[in-house]
């Protein structure tokens, strides 16, 4: 069976989902200001070995919206409250940009349901990110205007780091841009008032970290990710050289392999067909 589509409700109304796939849970968390359309590619190729869901978390795609200030503590509230509505005690999970910070707020909390965590891209959200984070400027922060033109200040502001060929890929990421309540600079906000220095080392699951050789936000991060991931049983790196941010989209089977490789040692279930 293919995709399938939900809503679960939450204490900020309803979440938005997408499913494929039986087996242990693999919970998928997307970059801002996109939705689960991120993992379009990506989910029929996980859904052999696990139940995947892409969320469009609070505040993103068809989910419900959440007023200024956002924060990573919010949208990990948001998953969880997902997690709990479709009765699903254990999961791991897969965020890239945004969504690794999301994840590894997850990975980060007390108890054990989380069993993995794979971070794609993650941010490295310290002092320094904060404040350079903290004027007008930066990707996506446009200001609406009546004759249009703040959409082409949104293809634009993304079109280098987006690989050719593009218009498909930035007209996804416009569409979610655009939904209904979504404002497409807050998620960043809500990175940059994120403590990472202070969760990181609460991460007590296997990581895998992915990175993607051509995103000058992400890549750069990755050693010291590494470093901090102190409480983590078990720390594993992929660099995909040729990714992007729009990784997921575009690297969607070497994504999946770096994924069934760590699960087969982390997750604990052989996969049952061919990806």
């Amino acid at each position: 069976m293919g995709v399938r589509f939900g809503y679960a409700d939450s204490s900020f109304g309803q979440l938005h989902y997408a499913e494929q796939g039986t087996g242990p849970v693999l919970l998928l968390l997307h970059q801002t200001p996109r939705s689960w359309d991120e993992f379009r590619e990506l989910i029929p190729l996980l859904s052999s070995r696990f139940r995947v869901i892409a969320m469009d978390m609070v505040g993103f795609g068809a989910s419900a919206s959440l007023p200024a200030p956002q924060t990573v503590e919010l949208f990990a509230r948001g998953a969880w409250e997902l997690l709990d509505a479709l009765d699903i005690e254990r999961a791991s999970v897969l965020g890239h940009h945004t969504g690794a910070a999301v994840a590894m707020e997850m990975a980060a909390a007390p108890g054990d349901r989380i069993d993995a965590v794979m971070l794609s891209s993650c941010p490295w959200a310290d002092e320094s990110y904060r404040a350079g984070h903290s004027g007008a400027g930066g990707v996506d922060r446009v200001e609406r205007v009546a004759d249009g033109s703040h959409l082409g200040r949104l293809w634009d502001l993304r079109r280098p780091y987006y690989p050719d060929p593009v218009t498909d890929l930035l007209d996804r990421f416009v569409h979610d841009a655009l939904a209904y309540g979504v404002d497409p600079a807050e998620g960043h906000r809500a990175c940059a008032r994120y403590r990472m220095e202070d969760r990181i080392g609460e991460v007590r699951v296997p990581v895998l970290l992915i990175g993607a050789g051509a995103d000058p936000f992400s890549m750069p991060n990755l050693p010291t990710l590494r470093e901090r991931l102190t409480g983590a049983p078990s720390v594993t790196d992929v660099v995909i050289e040729e990714g992007t941010v729009a990784l997921v989209e575009r690297e969607a089977p070497r994504v999946a392999a770096a994924v069934h490789e760590f699960a087969a040692t982390y997750v604990n279930r052989p996969v049952t067909s061919g990806m």
